[in-house]
């Protein structure tokens, strides 16, 4: 009996997706009866590099361009201060700037109570300059901003030096652990299968974080500040290896 030429075209088209099936499978890495997995930890202790001071700088206006203007006064003069003080402009940065409506309750309704304009500023130094933290808090009080908080933290450079190394030890320590399993096993291992969880953890250390008080106390913050020494912390990482059984 002669198929109709579309059912014809069917089973040609079944046979080919059946065929690349069992080539994609024939590919697939070799099952877990036949790999080993190493789980690598890696920690490293490191001294800081940066001392940085976070300043939050709220304006509220009738109007967005007048809260927006009272902010620049503000952080104008902050920058101007710390530039006198010696900061370079490239230490004094904005994280973030934002405008938006204000709103109150009454009456069981949300009403606009004008604009708030808020804007967050990093002043950042070499961890050798801690004692200077007294005159940054100072000069960014006096200017009308508050403090979020002040940390302990690693330059750029330094983080992705730590990282790298962080990493490659976590997979020697995975290649190690399988080795292990390996040999207990009777077997060697072979050939990389997969890597994954390639992960780097890093926390920069706060020595100092507003507790939400509207006006900040400089002196408070100075006296619970300038005491504190940069002292190690630590980076790690974590790599999980699969290698095939020989």
């Amino acid at each position: 009996m002669k198929l109709d030429k579309s059912v014809q075209i069917t089973l040609i088209i079944v046979a080919g997706v059946l065929i690349l099936g069992l080539l994609i499978f024939s590919n697939l890495p070799t099952t877990s009866a036949n790999t080993v997995t190493g789980n690598g930890q890696a920690t490293l202790k490191v001294m800081p590099d940066l001392v940085s001071v976070y300043f939050n700088v709220e304006t509220r206006g009738e109007t967005s361009a007048e809260a927006t203007e009272d902010n620049s006064k503000i952080v104008d003069e902050l920058i101007t201060e710390l530039v006198k003080e010696g900061f370079e402009r490239a230490q004094i940065q904005t994280i973030s700037f934002n405008v938006y409506p204000d709103y109150i309750w009454s009456n069981n309704q949300q009403k606009e109570n004008g604009y708030v304009a808020a804007h967050s500023i990093k002043v950042e130094m070499s961890a050798d300059d801690i004692e200077k933290i007294g005159n940054v808090v100072d000069i960014g009080v006096d200017a009308g901003a508050g403090i979020s908080y002040i940390s302990f933290e690693l330059s750029q450079e330094l983080e992705n030096q730590y990282k790298t190394e962080a990493l490659k030890l976590a997979a020697e320590d995975a290649k190690l652990k399988a080795e292990a399993v390996a040999s207990g096993l009777g077997k060697k291992v072979g050939k990389l299968v997969s890597t994954s969880g390639n992960d780097f953890n890093y926390y920069p250390w706060r020595i100092y974080e507003s507790a939400g008080v509207a006006s900040m106390d400089s002196a408070m913050i100075k006296e619970e500040t300038t005491s504190i020494q940069p002292g190690e912390q630590e980076v790690s990482a974590s790599v999980t290896a699969v290698f095939k059984l020989n």
